[in-house]
């Protein structure tokens, strides 16, 4: 994979999705030779067993505590920890929003040192989804140095269940504040290959899209 496809995870996190549908954006995201497909934890077992049995390079990516974050982070763990025994190569894990706009910070940061370090020592990718709509500039960078000291590898933008989803300028921003080794990922209402590579211009590394671009 290279170039623009190799930006793109296909996503399909809709509560009514069946298999059928899985099926399919599977097929599409080889297709067009996308990076990756985002899925929901349930079918992640499922998913990883038919990219293996097609001989697919694709990486499956599911989410975590999701769409609100505030699930306890014993049970966020054991997501975690569920999804990448069944075959996820990537957790997308939403931040406790909650835990931050109350400025409980001892539980928001045990929160995030928890999820991004039961990623790594499974030899996983971690992003952390921060829902940068919900937030200032401000926060979103307050937020995302947490994130950072804990040693996450992405920053993601949103889950797309938010009023507002990825917004260019936060992720410029984004860009020019974390260190080089952090990437982004941009999601959350990005329809069009033309606006996939303005997010892509603006400093993201991955694109997150239901939409075939």
């Amino acid at each position: 994979m290279s170039g623009f496809a190799s930006h793109i995870e296909l996503t399909l996190l809709k509560q009514t999705a069946v298999w059928q549908d899985v099926d399919a954006l599977l097929s599409t995201a080889a297709e067009h030779h996308y990076y990756g497909v985002c899925i929901s934890p349930y079918f992640v077992k499922q998913a990883a067993r038919h990219i293996r049995k097609k001989g697919w390079k694709q990486k499956l990516v599911t989410v975590i505590g999701f769409p609100m974050g505030y699930n306890s982070v014993s049970a966020k763990v054991e997501e975690i920890k569920k999804a990448v025994m069944e075959g996820a190569d990537e957790l997308d894990i939403v931040v406790n929003l909650s835990a931050f706009l109350s400025k409980d910070m001892a539980v928001l940061k045990n929160d995030i040192q928890s999820t991004i370090t039961a990623c790594h020592l499974l030899n996983k990718k971690s992003k952390m989804i921060l829902e940068t709509g919900a937030l200032s500039e401000k926060d979103v960078i307050k937020l995302a140095d947490i994130c950072v000291a804990a040693d996450t590898d992405f920053i993601k933008t949103s889950t797309g269940y938010y009023e507002t989803g990825a917004e260019l300028n936060k992720v410029e921003m984004l860009r020019n504040h974390l260190p080089k080794k952090v990437r982004i990922k941009a999601s959350g209402g990005i329809k069009s290959r033309e606006m996939a590579q303005q997010f892509l211009d603006a400093g993201a590394d991955r694109i997150g899209t239901s939409s075939i671009l």
